[in-house]
């Protein structure tokens, strides 16, 4: 297929009508469907060193029901589509995300209730005291 045939194909597959389906009416309200449409094209021709040309190129679209305008009483109001697959696989990540960081983080914990970094260590004069024993540039037990 030659770039002007993926071009003129592409033109006719992205247009209106794979957005939004035709109205349809039933007690005085009015539905119109609309859809997410993402297509992508590419293409390209060249001549090799001994004069051959050669060309080709490819659309793809793709589409996913988005929700549907209501028109009822002459008010319009949005009503987006749920799409239960989508929740079930992000509840999915979350729960997976959850289960593998939790190791890490009991470590972290763990870690955390370990020795003392080296400014917060004791000094030898206050070695004994609990008053003064995390101060930082003790000089000496003021306690007594």
């Amino acid at each position: 297929m030659k770039v002007d045939e993926v071009l003129s194909t592409a033109k006719d597959a992205i247009t209106v009508k794979r957005v939004y389906a035709e109205p349809y009416e039933k007690d005085g309200l009015t539905v119109i469907p609309a859809a997410e449409v993402r297509g992508g094209a590419g293409g390209g021709s060249g001549q090799d060193d001994k004069g051959q040309e050669g060309g080709g190129g490819g659309f793809g679209v793709s589409g996913r029901p988005a929700g549907a305008f209501v028109i009822k009483d002459g008010q319009v109001s949005w009503r987006p589509s749920v799409d239960p697959n989508r929740i079930v696989v992000m509840v999915g990540m979350a729960v997976i995300a959850y289960l593998l960081s939790r190791p890490r983080m009991a470590r972290a914990r763990a870690g955390a209730s370990g020795p003392a970094p080296a400014w917060r260590a004791r000094t030898p004069a206050a070695a004994g005291c609990g008053w003064c024993s995390w101060v930082l540039l003790s000089s000496g037990c003021k306690s007594s």
